[in-house]
């Protein structure tokens, strides 16, 4: 049983109001400079540390009954009492992660577990499945027919279990991570969005959040087997399926759903287009290919990456579109064109790791242009962390910095992933 050692406390001091390296010297490319690389390195990890991660530890944790509020207003204050079950996952796992990578705080520990434990006593129904909402004190409110809640738990008890040394998270990690694949891959476990017998379909969501999920188990639990196969062999298993089944070299996208031989659905769900996601997808990609020197990955992820950028970034107003139409066809959701937190979290990621990977000027510049124009519309000044979501002119089109589906996870995982990678590869550079 979780008990609490100490009230949580806020780490530093918050840098709101802070200006981005590359915004201070336009002309150049901090990527391409030591000293540029360790600055903005610093920037991340100083955003990490002193604004995002207090802003949630000072507003979002539930110190009475465990667990993590995410629908915060733009000052902390909360909008909704009610709790995401997949957010006490990946906040779990981003409280963890930073206190194993950077900085062993106990409050970022204590933050984990009170997230952890709010998971286990309320988020399971009987047959093992996680809700995907429930009120306050842990009573259901909606059940999703995705298991994402089960891969974020996995990913959020592997890293306890690296932090804490309890062999039960490592239990609990594998057995989240079993649960997801088999709800997520064998047929009759999870309902199909449109009658199957009508329309069949297969989706790049499950496969994506696969391996990054089978990552983080690999890289906090070690060599680790789950449901008859290794880590590295459920990711090469996804990728692989991704390549065949979603990666049109020929149209130069990345499909979201596509039918089961791959094949194009005309219908404006089978033609969406959602750049963010599959920019996401490739540094998924390219983190594995970086990781075990895989050139065939390499290349995949930036295939990937190169095709989904011209389709996504707004060359008129910058920042990227949200959906696009793979055939240039009007798209049914009237956020299409809406500037979202994540994608630019994603975006960021992926521009970096492809120079660290190919060392081509053309992805530094990328780099710069996705980090300027987010930094320069989603941070508040003012009270800190990100608005998550702008108009296409950069706008603020509601001031939360909180909901069911935005909480401490994209934007932190961005500003600790780039961190972390300019540091290392900083280092080897010197």
């Amino acid at each position: 049983m979780w008990r609490k050692m100490k009230p949580l406390e806020v780490v530093g001091t918050n840098t709101k109001g802070s200006v981005s390296p590359s915004l201070l010297s336009p002309r150049m490319n901090p990527l391409t400079h030591l000293a540029g690389r360790r600055e903005l390195a610093a920037f991340y990890q100083k955003t990490l540390l002193e604004d995002v991660m207090p802003f949630w530890l000072k507003h979002g944790m539930d110190a009475e009954l465990d667990g993590i509020f995410t629908a915060l207003d733009r000052d902390g204050s909360l909008l909704d009492t009610d709790k995401s079950i997949w957010f006490q996952g990946r906040a779990g796992w981003m409280f963890s992660t930073v206190y194993n990578t950077v900085a062993q705080d106990r409050a970022w520990f204590d933050a984990a577990g009170s997230c952890l434990a709010f998971l286990e006593k309320h988020g399971y129904a009987t047959d093992g499945k996680l809700f995907f909402t429930v009120t306050r004190e842990g009573k259901p409110l909606r059940m999703r027919r995705y298991a994402y809640s089960e891969a974020f738990a996995a990913m959020g008890h592997a890293a306890y279990a690296k932090a804490s040394g309890d062999h039960h998270y490592v239990e609990a990690a594998v057995r989240d991570f079993s649960f997801y694949l088999r709800h997520s891959f064998e047929p009759g476990y999870m309902m199909p969005k449109v009658d199957s017998n009508t329309r069949p379909m297969v989706s790049i969501g499950a496969l994506m959040i696969g391996i990054v999920t089978a990552q983080e188990l690999r890289a906090n639990l070690g060599h680790v087997d789950v449901a008859g196969r290794s880590a590295t062999e459920w990711i090469d298993l996804f990728i692989l399926d991704i390549q065949r089944l979603f990666f049109k070299p020929e149209l130069e996208v990345l499909l979201e759903t596509v039918a089961p031989d791959g094949s194009i659905l005309d219908h404006l769900e089978g033609r969406i287009l959602n750049p963010g996601h599959a920019i996401e997808c490739a540094w998924f990609i390219l983190h594995e290919g970086r990781m075990r020197g895989e050139k065939s990955y390499i290349d995949l992820g930036l295939r990937i990456l190169d095709c989904m950028w011209k389709w996504g970034w707004d060359e008129e107003m910058g920042g990227l579109f949200y959906y696009r139409d793979v055939y240039g066809k009007p798209v049914q959701e009237y956020w299409q064109d809406m500037k979202f937190w994540w994608p630019h979290n994603e975006a960021i990621i992926a521009t970096l790791l492809a120079y660290e990977v190919s060392g081509d000027a053309k992805y530094a510049a990328m780099h710069q242009q996705v980090h300027d124009w987010s930094f320069a519309h989603f941070p508040d000044a003012e009270h800190g962390e990100w608005y998550g979501y702008l108009h296409r002119d950069g706008s603020v089109a509601q001031k939360a910095k909180g909901n069911m589906f935005k909480g401490p996870f994209h934007l932190p995982r961005m500003l600790l992933y780039c961190g972390e990678l300019l540091k290392e590869s900083t280092i080897a550079r010197a």
